[in-house]
């Protein structure tokens, strides 16, 4: 493969994807690895975004509405496929190679949580849909780091599944099936109790707003160019990480259940905040005041979709930054998700309360993604942006504080 040609041939596309300046030495940094490890060329590259959740935390599993976009981080691999029934993968940082095969594709609970569960789970759900699968060597890389809210799991899993449909399917699989099957992996064989929305954004790409409540998710693209309007788009790393944390979002979710059981529901988007209201004296003692609260937060922030999105389609900025304001609120008194109970660190509060001093009245910030640890979001005014970011990284580290652009497709692949 001559990934300059390749890489040259796709220069518009990719300047898209990230933000005006193609990666070219990371492709071929990658393809070398391909060689090194696997004696061969390459056949392709397959890219999955990060994603950043906009406004919406923690409303997908509920079926709720967010909205989200796909970034300029992402996840690529270089691949080909080797004619047996083995997926070897090598991922950048890890020791040793990722195998499975998938003569075995049942679930495997020793696998939990592991890369092994992913892959294995990604080609039990394509091929049970009749979709083709084989096996491949895969050199993988990516600017997504763990713990940062951008959801390196769901550009993981996304990414299988575009390889599997690259190699053996001829690119067939549309954009939120990839999601859906994404999710199976991560809920059945990973064992992590996820929504839909990091897969949904990674997959679709752009910025989307998204109704999980009907059977095939409703998913619109909103136009607006934040960088042009005077904004950067930020994430800031604080501290703590995702990986032991399984517990506390499966709380969430355990108790909101709870919640929908004592309303007869199936899931808080089939009922509403008025019926809500009305229980509360039935709920009291049966469920927690935690998930009570949490269930608040899930129908004051769906709401609150809908309220940014009409603001950023009249171009009132002022009162969609104020939407994003009111969600990070939302999710500290309500969601309570900003802190492991019981631990004397609170990097989020730290963070968002720094925010809050710099930004109040120009900006927004809110914690980002599931919350208990890793990034906070931040839309900093560009004539800010330097002093935002020296301030953040000399708490939280150089480096802490990274703009992103919205990256307009999801999965690719060049070949």
């Amino acid at each position: 493969m001559d990934v300059r040609a390749l890489l040259n041939a796709n220069d518009a596309r990719l300047r898209a994807l990230y933000g005006g300046e193609v990666p070219a030495a990371r492709y071929e940094s990658l393809a070398d690895a391909f060689r090194a490890h696997f004696s061969r060329e390459p056949q392709a590259f397959v890219s999955a975004p990060g994603r950043t959740e906009v406004i919406g935390n923690h409303t997908d599993h509920n079926l709720g509405r967010v909205l989200a976009a796909a970034v300029d981080l992402d996840t690529v691999a270089a691949v080909a496929p080797n004619g047996t029934s083995l997926v070897t993968l090598w991922s950048e940082g890890y020791d040793k190679s990722f195998v499975v095969d998938l003569a075995d594709l049942s679930v495997h609970e020793e696998e939990k949580e592991t890369t092994y569960a992913l892959i294995r789970g990604v080609a039990a759900r394509l091929k049970e849909l009749g979709y083709k699968v084989g096996g491949f060597d895969a050199c993988v890389t990516s600017t997504v780091f763990k713990g940062s809210g951008l959801s390196s799991s769901a550009a993981f899993e996304v990414m299988l599944v575009a390889v599997f449909d690259a190699l053996y399917n001829g690119w067939v699989v549309d954009a939120k099936l990839r999601a859906q099957i994404s999710k199976y992996a991560e809920n059945v064989f990973f064992g992590k109790p996820s929504g839909l929305m990091d897969q949904m954004a990674s997959s679709v790409g752009g910025l989307v707003t998204i109704d999980f409540l009907p059977d095939d998710p409703d998913v619109r693209a909103i136009q607006y160019d934040f960088q042009k309007k005077g904004y950067a788009v930020c994430v800031v790393t604080v501290g703590g990480d995702h990986g032991d944390l399984t517990s506390e979002y499966a709380a969430i979710t355990t108790e909101l259940h709870e919640v929908c059981e004592a309303l007869g529901v199936r899931v808080l988007a089939e009922t509403n905040v008025e019926a809500l209201n009305a229980a509360l004296p039935k709920l009291k003692n049966r469920v927690p005041d935690r998930a009570i609260l949490r269930a608040f937060h899930f129908f004051d922030e769906t709401a609150r979709v809908g309220e940014a999105v009409a603001a950023l389609e009249r171009d009132d900025v002022r009162s969609f930054l104020g939407a994003l304001v009111a969600s990070g609120e939302s999710s500290w008194k309500l969601l309570q998700n900003l802190y492991v109970p019981g631990s004397s660190n609170q990097e989020m509060p730290l963070a968002l309360e720094m925010s809050r001093r710099m930004l109040a009245g120009r900006g927004a910030w809110r914690i980002h993604g599931g919350g208990f640890a890793g990034t906070i979001l931040a839309f900093v005014p560009m004539d800010m942006l330097d002093a935002y970011r020296a301030q953040m990284d000399a708490v939280f580290g150089n480096g802490a504080t990274v703009a992103l652009s919205i990256r307009p497709e999801g999965a690719v692949v060049l070949q």
